[in-house]
Parts: C-alpha cells; structure tokens; sequence
C-alpha cells in the first residue's frame, strides 16, 4: 500500500553533515522553504558522519602530506585550509548564535603534527614547511629534528624509540578534533525545531521527473513496511557511498561514467587513561605507494562524548558494500554500460593500488600491530582493540585520455536545471562541507547565489568571498574572533 505526502520545496537525501549544513544554510536563505530529510537508517549521523566511522580531524592541510604531494606548489594545501576557515566561521556563528551549545561538544583542540623517518620525506617535510611558512595560514607551523622537542610535543612518539632514528616532524597548534556526529545531529535538531520535516528508516527506491518538472521520490518506511512519494522541485542527495546510485536512478545524463570503489577500513583504539594522558596531538606521517589519501596512517587523540581515546590507522578492508550498512551487490549493482570502461581503466592503470590493498587484506594482527610501533614503540597489545571504521566510496571518473581515472576528492554531481545534485568522493568530505554546500548552492543557485542570498550566507561566514590567505588583517581578525568562540587556541 503506498500514500503521497504534500508536495515540499526540498528534499536532503540521507542524514549526514553535507545534508545538515544545506539545510541550515537553505533555511538561513529562504525560511519559508518546507523540507523534508530521509534517512534510511533510525537515527541521522550514523554512516561516516559518526564519531567512530572517521578519524574526526578537522582537516585544514596543516599536517595531511596528500594534499601537498610537490613541495613548492601550496596551491591545494591553501585551498583546504581556506574551505576549513569557513567551516569555523559557519559553526562559530552558530555557537553565538545558541544553536550549537557548547562547542567543547563538538570541536577541540588537538594540534596537528606530521611525523616522518625516510631521509626523502625527512627532506620533503622540510621543503614543505619553508614553503607554507610564507603564508599567513600556515605561520605558525614549527619544523624539528630534535628528539627532546618531539618529545615535549608527543611523548609517545619517542618513549622506547632507537636513539640512532632520524626522522622529522612540523607542528600546529591551530589543529582540531571534531566530532561530526554530534555536530550534525545538532543541525538537524536545529532544522527539525525549525519545521523542517525528518523521516526516519525510510529508504528511497526510485526518483523520477514529474510532467510539471518536479521530482517524484518512491520512499519505502522500512519499519511500517509502507510506500509513500514525496514530490519537489529541488532535491539533494547526500547519501554518501549510495549517492551515484540513486543518481543512476533519477536517470541524469550527468552521472554517466562516473563509477565508484568501496574502500573499507579498521582502527585500533585505546581508552587506557594512562596512554592516553601523554598524546594530546593529531599525528599524520606518508602514506604508503599506492595507498589511497584516506589511507594515510595516523596516531590521533579523539573526545568523544567527553571522553578521550587514541585511534590509529586506518588498515584496509574488503568489503564490497558501499555504505557500512548497506548491501554487498552494490559494486556490482552500480555497473552500467557508461562506467565499465571507467573501471577497467582504473583496475588496469592501478596496480599499485590493488597491490597495496592485497598486502594489506594478507596482514595478521601482529603485523598491524607493528604498523602502531612505527609510531608508538611503547605500545602494548592489551591496551589496544580493533574497531571497524566506516565505509568509504573513492570515484572513478570517466577521462577521455584514460578511460577512467581514481578521483581524489569530492565532485559535486548536478543536473543542467540544477533541480537535483548529489556528492561523490571522500576526501576531505566532512571538514570542508561547509564550502562543498556553497557550491552546491552555486551551482543549482546561481542567480540566487549571487544576488539575494549573499546577505544571509555572509550573515553565516562574514568573509565569503574573500581569500583569508591574501589578507593577513582580515585572517587574523577571523582566527582569532572564530578560536575564541569556539575554545581553541589563537
């Protein structure tokens, strides 16, 4: 039996933090706009916007060595931490505003570190900090290759560690840890207390274009066991991982091509109170040949709810679903005659890649286990437990020299009438979802974006527009008025 709802104006596919910040920025915008969220799942924030299915760094290329792979070209590493700027100004308005709470209960400081022992990347590191250190963004970023200040800075980095080691290390103390998933439950509450409309364990099956030029959802209640359609002009889908399969289901011309690669993942993780009091820093080192960017290893110290862990890794998985709860035919049921060039063309031109996650599906425990005594030669067994990650879904891209190519980044997806988008990759996904959503607003907005709308965005993110990095004035104004609202340092 199925029921239609009332028409609305929008529909925000999934439950995440890229659907909760294109909700609240649409509701800053056009309040009298009606809007629905679906989630398939019984609560929102519990795919890779949970705390415990991400690394939860506030990824601003203070320390992640992929978004920098040429030492003197800083162009990417800029632009990430300019998308982070506006991230903190978006939540740092929300907090002043009483609509976030506390922001310890989302954000907290953790500097940022990258670490690493090879003398290329020891010498890399140190090309990379003389190059970002001439920028206003990244002044503050310390280089050492002296063991007592890495101590000083990570005491477990060098507690039991061969005193014949050479290795080096940048700090900032500007780094962040947050928690995505408390931060989108408390948009969407936000939304919901806003009218906003939140449909849970409901699971869309089909979306089609109405005669009038609207977009008909066939949306299955998975509780009730029940069908209802919802119709409206504009709908976004941010379903992660399903994202291009339901693009492949709305049947845009725009999606053809586009292929995608689960990428699964584990963490060991510590509570033990006594390791975790010497790690107050987030420790990112190189990634290995043919590792994928959300592969890079890391030694983070994570708050959660309050309470403070160690996480290391990620170590690959394989698992063919697309989503951590979804299904396992969605590889194969994402294969079109448009996307099979795609992936054999990545398959042939990355064996790299498919060698590295054969070596890493073939590690034993104890092998993981001495990828952690890289980092931290103290560690011990009993204080540390596998946990699964989260899913993630990396793109292949159709090229036309290629074939198909592996896409590190997130591509916004949007039909030519801009009247349904979607977002694919990963990478840095929740962090920067801030500037992901105001090019989506751009892009399916255009005429709005520029005109009546920049009064309310910028009422949000009071510089939009402007490049932080280019102003020192303007960047330290901003830094300082957003660490202050939101508990980090200045």
């Amino acid at each position: 039996m199925s029921s239609s709802q009332a028409p609305v104006d929008v529909v925000l596919i999934g439950g995440g933090i890229m659907s909760a910040t294109l909700g609240t920025f649409l509701k800053r915008v056009r309040p009298d706009w009606s809007i629905v969220i679906v989630e398939r799942l019984g609560s929102v924030a519990e795919e890779s916007s949970n705390p415990w299915n991400n690394a939860g760094t506030g990824h601003s290329a203070l320390c992640e060595l992929n978004y920098m792979p040429h030492p003197d070209d800083p162009a990417k590493a800029i632009q990430i931490n300019e998308q982070f700027q506006q991230s903190r100004q978006f939540w740092a308005t929300l907090v002043e505003e009483g609509k976030l709470g506390e922001a310890k209960s989302f954000i907290n400081p953790a500097p940022h570190m990258t670490f690493v022992r090879k003398p290329s990347d020891i010498e890399y590191l140190r090309m990379r900090y003389q190059t970002l250190k001439q920028h206003t963004l990244f002044e503050e970023l310390e280089f050492t290759e002296d063991r007592a200040q890495v101590a000083e800075w990570a005491p477990l980095l060098m507690y039991k560690r061969d005193r014949r080691e050479h290795f080096a290390a940048t700090r900032s103390i500007a780094g962040t840890d947050v928690n995505f998933g408390t931060l989108t439950k408390k948009l969407i509450d936000n939304l919901v207390s806003g009218g906003a409309e939140l449909r849970l364990n409901s699971e869309v099956r089909g979306l089609r274009k109405t005669k009038a030029g609207a977009w008909q959802l066939t949306v299955r209640q998975l509780v009730e066991q029940r069908t209802f359609t919802i119709e409206a002009p504009f709908v976004f889908v941010g379903a992660g991982g399903w994202a291009l399969k339901l693009l492949q289901k709305a049947g845009i011309p725009e999606a053809n091509g586009y292929g995608t690669f689960p990428i699964s993942g584990e963490f060991y993780k510590t509570t033990n109170p006594e390791v975790v009091a010497k790690h107050n820093a987030k420790v990112y080192s190189q990634a290995e040949a043919g590792a994928p960017p959300m592969s890079v290893p890391h030694l983070d110290k994570r708050i959660v709810d309050g309470e403070a862990s160690l996480l290391f890794g990620p170590y690959a998985g394989a698992d063919p679903k697309f989503l951590k709860y979804g299904s396992i035919l969605d590889l194969p049921a994402g294969i079109r005659p448009s996307n099979i060039w795609p992936y054999l063309s990545v398959a042939k031109d990355n064996m790299v890649l498919l060698k590295y996650l054969i070596g890493q599906l073939t590690l034993t425990k104890k092998q993981k286990f001495d990828e952690l005594r890289k980092f931290m030669p103290s560690a011990e067994p009993k204080d540390w437990e596998l946990i699964t990650a989260g899913q993630r879904a990396q793109v292949i891209k159709k090229d036309p020299k290629k074939g198909g190519v592996l896409q590190f980044g997130t591509e916004v997806v949007a039909h030519t009438d801009g009247s349904i988008v979607g977002l694919l990759g990963a990478s840095p996904g929740a962090s920067t979802a801030v500037s992901i959503m105001l090019d989506v607003l751009k892009t399916c907005f255009p005429d709005e974006y520029a005109g009546t709308w920049q009064e309310g965005l910028k009422s949000l993110i009071p510089t939009l527009g402007q490049k932080l990095d280019e102003n020192p004035e303007l960047a330290h104004a901003t830094m300082e008025r957003t660490a202050a609202t939101l508990g980090l340092p200045k």
